[in-house]
């Protein structure tokens, strides 16, 4: 099973509302490695490692995100790491 490792950055209203432990439940939940942190420009980010199935899994619950984000968009792009678990990493 291939394993690849992807940045991946949700826009919209996505700080104050849940978004990043409930990231990092679904994550762990997936089996993924990583982490999860907001930025100071409002986005959160989060560095991903596992199989592509459940990365896809991953950045399709991001684009809905909890109840009460208001996800625009989520930035795909190569990420890189190494990572023992799923962590909530201080905003950046």
């Amino acid at each position: 099973m291939t394993t690849e490792i992807w940045h991946l950055t949700a826009h919209g209203l996505v700080q104050g509302v849940g978004y990043r432990a409930t990231c990092l439940d679904r994550a762990t939940a997936l089996g993924l490695t990583g982490w999860v942190r907001n930025r100071a420009d409002g986005t959160v980010e989060v560095m991903a490692a596992g199989p592509v199935d459940k990365l896809q899994a991953l950045r399709e619950w991001m684009q809905a995100g909890p109840p009460a984000a208001r996800v625009s968009r989520v930035e795909t792009e190569p990420g890189d790491g190494s990572f023992s678990r799923f962590e909530w990493l201080p905003t950046a």
